[in-house]
């Protein structure tokens, strides 16, 4: 790094770090030197990745002068507090959309960064495609003639709407999905048009959450800008993925699909009235097919780097260094004037809101404490939600280790207990199990390497398990998946007795780690007695799932799948309803503890099976492909070969043929063992499985 470099320091290590530590990275004269985070292990993981010092204090950071910048990061309602401190600090300061909660709040970021003479930018990243200023240019030029109406699309599936997790910041209150998604709308209007005046607002799609609150999936907000006339459309259904821009002039159209990067016009042409519908057609067929081609060609000379949303993030924060560097003014598209100009139009929108967003407190209350006795981790997930209902359901009262103080579970607050702490701190985990005769551990990291598994998945399960040993639990337990079988042979059969590979190195992460969680955690029970009971679901499915389900295939939207092979085979689905009642049969069950359990339902489905199923009972027919293994495994070697030594990736695996053949679970389960011990009797009648896991499980959203 050389004394001219810039020293950048992300604050919050979570989801859109590593986009932004990666722009920053791809600028000549920028660098990633600290990352803070309340988390120690968050801020050590991704610090790792960029060589950089880890702080979980951001008044140690900005003390020990090891930036000139800092990239804001954490959850929106912290951006206020954290960039004033920073620009006060004497750091030039990027904030992530949306900039802030309020007018007011957005105001006093850009009069600290005033008053402290630093650089504010915003996180408008779309701003930053080459296709937009394609667009923006043929705008300015005029060739698009008088523009008399725009429309700014995002129809884009948000499956937290439907299966959780329910603690997301952006669900928290009606407001916070326009919050989160509407700037991207907005920053294109205001760029091009100047502020916006909010004329309608229509919701549409409501959608009742688990425990209560509604949210609707379609938005339609009417304004106009000057003499043009807008509309802002975002349906966050099961849809077709439409992020797009349309402007409407005299001389032509302009559509921008800022999800590919890609930017079509639309012109009359000067043929005669014969050959006028050729050449209409012919000149849209060659600038898809340019656009197509163009793509095409970035991906492959930059080894599939500069994807869209890559390169938005790219070039607004090399703007944004330019800007540092020269002590220029920043580009108008990123500044914190164009930050209170998208403000003003969501804070506008906001008025029009039924409570202007903000959902009331419930008439009814909790009436009584809750006494759990039961505790559950993960309880706002999939599985979490439903076991901790089931588990009210059965008598019991219950607690959840949440990251928050919020949960779906406002209808059921006399029985349910929300208990916030880290899962790597043993006092805060010990704490959370006093009184607790009962722990399911249902937690899973996402992690990319192998050391990051070992760090936060295993040594995170044996400190769980360790605590509950600590507090005289007695029953723990524990979720592994199916995943960590080989099911690469349709002429074995699997059961409890059926071992894990003894080297699973050659296995995909989730696999591997699940498995090493479950030998570390039989051998507390074999060596400390640690009353351990594992259960391994199948593909589970039912109420609150998800559409877009990758353990039958990958999905390309909410209307294409490339299913795991050729998708005859039957698939070892699972109802959620019966993995609760399975989970909690363990607590009762005494035979249970020292065992291990596939909760896998009745041979029913293939997986073409299921998706018929759903064109039969709900009208929606998904393309449904088949996959070649072989190919994916193939093609996934390239791409080895490629992130280890063309770009230098550390840790990076390569699952092995049998690991792609196993997701298509061609080796089918014998669920003798948890009916025989467990008294375990999954769904066994087609039209019942299919009436639960498709018919009423909300799978488009509405």
């Amino acid at each position: 790094m050389s004394n001219n470099t810039i020293r950048v320091g992300l604050v919050g290590a979570g989801y859109i770090a590593r986009w932004h530590g990666d722009a920053v990275r791809a600028c000549s004269d920028a660098d990633v030197v600290a990352v803070c985070d309340v988390s120690q292990g968050a801020a050590d993981e991704l610090a790792v990745v960029y060589g950089a010092l880890a702080f979980t204090s951001l008044d140690e950071m900005i003390t020990a002068g090891v930036c000139d910048a800092v990239h804001i990061l954490t959850p929106p309602q912290l951006h206020r507090e954290l960039a004033v401190q920073c620009l006060l600090g004497g750091l030039h300061t990027f904030v992530e959309k949306p900039f802030a909660l309020s007018l007011a709040d957005t105001r006093a970021i850009t009069d600290a960064a005033k008053q402290a003479g630093r650089q504010i930018g915003v996180g408008h990243n779309f701003l930053g495609l080459p296709s937009y200023q394609r667009m923006k240019e043929a705008f300015d030029t005029g060739r698009l003639g008088k523009v008399a109406s725009a429309e700014f699309n995002w129809n884009f599936p948000l499956a937290p709407l439907r299966s959780g997790p329910f603690g997301l910041w952006m669900l928290r209150e009606p407001r916070n999905l326009l919050l989160e998604l509407s700037p991207h709308l907005f920053a294109f209007a205001v760029d091009l048009f100047g502020p916006v005046e909010i004329r309608h607002l229509e919701l549409g799609k409501p959608i009742e959450l688990s425990g209560g609150g509604t949210r609707h999936q379609s938005w339609r907000i009417l304004a106009r800008a000057g003499d043009v006339d807008l509309s802002f459309n975002l349906t966050l259904a099961e849809t077709m993925d439409d992020r797009s821009v349309t402007l409407r002039g005299s001389s032509g159209i302009a559509r921008l699909n800022y999800a590919a990067d890609t930017l079509v016009t639309t012109v009359e042409n000067g043929a005669d009235i014969v050959l006028n519908p050729f050449v209409y057609q012919a000149a849209q067929s060659w600038q898809y097919m340019r656009e197509g081609l163009v793509n095409l060609g970035r991906h492959i000379v930059s080894l599939n780097r500069k994807s869209a949303y890559g390169m938005s993030f790219a070039n607004t924060v090399e703007s944004f260094y330019t800007s540092v560097r020269n002590g220029s003014e920043i580009d108008e598209r990123f500044s914190g004037h164009a930050a209170e100009q998208v403000m003003q139009g969501i804070e506008d929108t906001i008025a029009l809101m039924p409570n202007k967003g903000v959902e009331p407190v419930p008439a009814t209350t909790a009436t009584r404490k809750p006494k759990p006795t039961v505790l559950v981790i993960g309880g706002t997930g999939f599985i979490g939600r439903h076991l901790t209902r089931a588990l009210v359901a059965s008598g019991r009262d219950v607690r959840v280790l949440s990251r928050g103080r919020s949960g779906p579970f406002a209808d059921i607050a006399d029985h349910v207990e929300l208990f916030s702490a880290s899962l790597k701190d043993p006092i805060g985990l010990r704490a959370a199990m006093e009184g607790i005769d009962a722990v399911f551990n249902l937690a899973k990291s996402v992690d990319t390497t192998w050391e990051g598994c070992l760090q936060n998945d295993v040594a995170v399960s044996v400190g769980i398990a360790q605590a509950a040993l600590d507090q005289g639990v007695k029953r723990f337990v524990y979720t592994g998946t199916i995943a960590s079988y080989d099911m690469s042979d349709p002429a074995q059969e699997i059961t409890e007795d059926t071992g894990f590979a003894r080297d699973m190195s050659d296995r995909n992460l989730y696999a591997r780690s699940k498995a090493e969680c479950e030998a570390r955690l039989m051998d507390m029970h074999k060596k400390d007695g640690l009353p351990l009971v594992i259960a391994r679901p199948g593909i589970v499915v039912g109420a609150g799932g998800p559409l877009q389900h990758w353990g039958i295939g990958r999905w390309q939207g909410a209307g294409t799948v490339k299913i795991w092979g050729n998708g005859r085979n039957k698939l070892p689905f699972v109802l959620i309803d019966d993995v609760c009642d399975g989970l909690i049969r363990m607590l009762d069950v005494d035979a249970a503890v020292g065992q291990s359990f596939n909760l896998v339902g009745e041979r029913m489905l293939s997986g073409r099976d299921y998706f018929d199923a759903i064109h039969e009972t709900l009208g929606a027919r998904i393309v449904v492909r088949s996959g070649s293994l072989l190919g994916m495994y193939l093609a996934d070697g390239v791409k080895f070969v490629l992130k280890k030594y063309a770009l230098r990736r550390v840790g990076v695996i390569r699952p092995s043929l049998r690991d792609w053949k196993s997701r298509a679970h061609f080796t089918p389960f014998r669920i003798n063992h948890p009916k025989a011990v467990l008294n375990w009797q999954p769904t066994a009648d087609r039209a019942e499985f299919v009436r639960k896991a498709i018919t009423e499980a909300g799978l488009f959203g509405f």
